[in-house]
């Protein structure tokens, strides 16, 4: 009975193709910290004629008007490709690729569904064909940005990194992934020299690219910024002299605090065992939740620094990747407008993606989410997306019962 409805739904999309949609809303969020009432969105064409005035006669009319709507959140670090195989355990060497790609399937499901209708993810050579099924409507799933494989050998000199640079753009990256420091596990410290980081992130910056560079370090993240790269992700032990410096150079902040750490607790037993997935390294990750708040706490005195959203969700974690948020205003104590404004509008303008994607407004993407409750008043209520549209297209309307796809589990809130 359920593949029949799906098939209905289906059908009934098809059948409705063409014809303009009107989201009837009564609280929007529009992103950029604007907030409407009891307004209409106009879609066409996949993307928003406008907002306000009068329904077309002859709409697709959705009803929103008993939820928060907001634009499609954003998640600037997600690896959509790791994930628990058959037997519950991550990094599995012998498990057959149909299995891992169903895997991967049900994460990109389980992201688009929690409201996330863009990911960037850095990165897994297999996420191009992720990022074109996606693309061209035969998987459901957020919209993807790849680096396909990152950049991870210390041991190159400045000219091997600028080639790899040159062959991630032929491959299709879209852009760059630059290791620069030791996991938190191991500590953090910095890994490449000045002049390496340099080479990666100005070959990136005049072939288009933009680079995104995993830098806990204070030295590495005061690198990172000097090169002019893009972003720092994780910056766990960056200090107030760096983020001042951060702040100056229009270097964004990704600093991951909500989810990776704690899935990583959560799960221990399906990754121990993994390379540095070991005692020590368990034992460090404990000590970072903590770590890593108090230096979110300080980053947001920098009013100045570009904090972007971004969970580095990773094996369990994909689905949830709305505790970012939660942890964000709720231990961190950053605004709820503010973490909202990151989780979209902000976000998007750190993948140039601005004009088309993270805000509502007349000539974006319709990337348009509906939430039970208000996460501006309720940040649980950001783990209760129940109205999904990507593009144009609904991919979840829990509020009349259905989906438009396959749906790998119950949602909850966390």
């Amino acid at each position: 009975m359920k593949q029949i409805l799906v098939f209905i739904i289906a059908a009934m999309a098809a059948l409705a193709q063409g014809r303009p949609i009107v989201l009837r809303t009564a609280t929007l969020y529009d992103g950029k910290g604007k907030t409407l009432h009891n307004t209409i969105i106009v879609v066409e064409g996949g993307k928003i004629a406008r907002i306000g005035g009068p329904a077309p006669a002859n709409a697709v009319t959705y009803d929103l008007t008993a939820l928060t709507v907001t634009p499609g959140w954003i998640d600037t670090h997600s690896h959509l490709s790791y994930h628990f195989d058959n037997n519950d355990r991550y990094g599995a060497r012998d498990e057959p690729p149909f299995q891992a790609n169903l895997h991967i399937a049900e994460n990109a499901v389980a992201t688009l569904e929690a409201g996330f209708t863009t990911i960037q993810s850095p990165g897994a050579a297999l996420d191009k064909d992720l990022r074109e099924s996606t693309a061209r409507g035969i998987l459901p799933g957020p919209r993807i940005l790849t680096s396909l494989q990152p950049i991870t050998n210390p041991s190159w000199d400045p000219d091997k990194m600028r080639a790899t640079v040159r062959e991630r753009k032929q491959q299709g990256a879209d852009f760059i992934k630059l290791f620069a420091s030791k996991s938190i596990r191991e500590g953090g410290e910095i890994t490449l020299t000045q002049e390496q980081i340099n080479a990666v992130c100005g070959e990136a910056k005049s072939l288009g690219l933009r680079t995104i560079v995993h830098a806990h370090s204070a030295e590495s993240a005061k690198a990172v910024s000097v090169a002019g790269c893009t972003s720092v992700e994780h910056g766990a032990y960056v200090t107030d002299e760096v983020f001042d410096l951060m702040a100056k150079n229009g270097t964004y902040y990704d600093p991951n605090i909500g989810l990776v750490l704690q899935n990583y607790l959560e799960n221990k037993a399906k990754y121990f065992g993994v390379g540095n997935y070991n005692e020590e390294g368990f034992a460090f990750m404990e000590k970072g939740v903590a770590i890593t708040l108090e230096t979110f706490k300080r980053a947001l005195k920098h009013k100045d620094l570009k904090i972007i959203y971004g969970t580095d969700a990773t094996a369990g974690a994909h689905g949830q990747n709305y505790r970012e948020f939660i942890v964000r205003v709720r231990d961190g104590g950053q605004e709820h407008m503010q973490a909202l404004i990151s989780a979209t509008s902000l976000s998007a303008e750190s993948l140039n993606l601005g004009n088309q994607v993270g805000s509502i407004a007349a000539g974006m993407q319709a990337d348009i989410v509906g939430f039970d409750g208000d996460p501006l008043k309720d940040a649980y209520a950001a783990g209760r997306a129940v109205f999904v549209m990507k593009g144009g297209k609904v991919f979840e309307n829990e509020a009349r019962g259905s989906k438009v796809g396959w749906h790998p589990g119950s949602k909850g809130s966390w």
